[in-house]
């Protein structure tokens, strides 16, 4: 699903093991218990956005940000996180990470204003970015044989538990209204649990470095934040503003600002430095198509579960809890189907990417005709043949695309394709939020009904291209 963050972060090949046997208890809970707040903020925020809009008098533009903004900020660094958490130090960066999300929680929770709120989601993805490159090189410099297996295993669960269930937990979150803090719950719960996490990293968790001279790529990470905020800021920004004179500018800017990143790039590999993105990604057809799906895929996620949101809250009038609940419908579907993806992976190869764009694109159909029909009344479980469909489409999607394209990387650039896809998915996010939030919010005149139906309408063509576009990947993954 979405935060969000179901694929894989970057995967930093570690250093030999230590020779001398860390006696420490187990790393894993602290790591886990980061992977979890990470994902579920992405998850539970949705649930929250009418509240938020409602209390705060946020503008759309506003909602927008508070959804696109953690993933820009998260796409723009998360390479760069694991780059400085081989030169510094793992824990220390990890560590950072942690601290960074738990303060910009406590901001969101606290936030008076819609503008104080987008500034602190913005640091929540600064803080998810250095978090989740450097969890899974601490899993590979902490354990090893069997016991990584298992690891990877509980750190693949967490992320499934909290992609899942965070609209249900943000739901219950806010009709509990703890304190009478109603929708700010759903970022204060981070900040117990931030705190008691980094309290607990330095007893856990050994520090370790990568071997070797590691460079960081200021201009490289400074050119790509400023294209994806040159191509996302109007987006965001158009509808509301009327698409103004500098909007059009902006958009004009950005292809220049993404062709100096790609020079810069080229000209940093051949004076033998590290780049960003090793530009061997875009010459390969196998890689630059996973690339490409990745981005074109993950832009129809996050900005599913915005529209979604606002049409069953703002829409139709549901409290948090039962659009939490209708959303659960889509989350055992998509847990259903992701734990036999790995297996249908070996067998059917791209074909069940494809498969399952399509499904999620008749899941998509589906909502368009229920949501014509029904409007904004009516059984709301009338919705669930399609959300299973969309669920299920997910779930047969997002591991299989993942693991096709990694399994053709070669070994030495498995962790160069991991970060670069994680990137495309936070960019695709962005992005995606940007456009379909443009469609929506720009329709609303018609209703919230007639928005949906746009909106969903958009996101079937995506993933109706995705299906054609799986066609440039392999047949088959290759087992490694």
């Amino acid at each position: 699903m979405t935060n969000l963050d179901t694929a894989p972060p970057p995967v930093i090949a570690p250093p030999p093991r230590p020779p001398t046997v860390d006696r420490r208890p187990s790393a894993l809970p602290v790591l886990l218990c980061a992977v979890f707040m990470i994902v579920l903020d992405f998850f539970a925020v949705n649930v929250a956005l009418p509240s938020i809009q409602a209390r705060l008098h946020a503008s759309s533009s506003a909602i927008e940000w508070v959804v696109a903004g953690y993933g820009l900020t998260f796409a723009v660094m998360i390479i760069t996180g694991g780059r400085l958490g081989d030169l510094l130090g793992r824990r220390r960066v990890f560590s950072v990470g942690l601290g960074l999300f738990t303060v910009a929680s406590a901001l969101c929770g606290l936030a008076p204003n819609p503008t104080l709120l987008v500034i602190a989601r913005l640091i929540q993805g600064l803080g998810g970015a250095l978090i989740s490159p450097n969890v899974l090189s601490i899993i590979g410099v902490s354990y090893a044989g069997p016991a990584r297996v298992r690891a990877i295993t509980f750190y693949g669960m967490v992320m499934g538990l909290a992609a899942a269930g965070g609209q249900l937990i943000g739901g219950i979150l806010i009709q509990a209204n703890l304190f009478g803090w109603g929708w700010r719950t759903v970022f204060l719960i981070n900040v117990p649990v931030g705190l008691i996490a980094s309290a607990f990293a330095p007893r856990r968790i050994f520090e370790s470095r990568a071997q070797g001279r590691i460079r960081l790529d200021v201009t490289g990470t400074t050119l790509i934040t400023l294209g994806l905020t040159a191509l996302v800021l109007p987006l965001v920004e158009g509808t509301q503003l009327h698409w103004p004179t500098w909007t059009w500018g902006s958009l004009a800017l950005a292809p220049l600002l993404f062709a100096a990143f790609a020079s810069h790039e080229r000209r940093t590999t051949r004076r033998g430095g590290m780049p960003l993105f090793d530009p061997v990604l875009f010459r390969r057809r196998t890689l630059l198509s996973g690339l490409v799906i990745q981005l074109v895929f993950w832009c129809g996620q996050a900005s599913f579960f915005l529209v979604f949101a606002l049409y069953l809250q703002s829409g139709r009038g549901l409290d948090a809890l039962d659009a939490g609940l209708v959303f659960s419908i889509l989350a055992v579907a998509y847990l259903a189907t992701s734990f036999r993806a790995p297996s249908l992976t070996l067998r059917f190869g791209r074909a069940l990417i494809a498969t399952g764009a399509v499904i999620l694109a008749a899941g998509d159909g589906a909502l368009l005709v229920t949501v014509a029909h029904l409007g904004v009344s009516g059984s709301v479980w009338l919705l669930a043949p399609g959300l299973v469909l969309v669920g299920a489409g997910m779930g047969l999607c997002i591991t299989p695309l993942t693991s096709t394209v990694l399994s053709h990387a070669d070994p030495e650039r498995a962790g160069a394709v991991s970060g670069a896809l994680s990137t495309m998915q936070q960019v695709g996010n962005a992005l995606g939020v940007a456009v379909t939030g443009a469609i929506f919010f720009g329709s609303l005149a018609g209703g919230y009904a007639h928005a949906f139906e746009l909106s969903v309408a958009e996101l079937g063509g995506l993933l109706l291209s995705v299906a054609a576009l799986s066609r440039l990947l392999p047949e088959r993954s290759v087992t490694r």
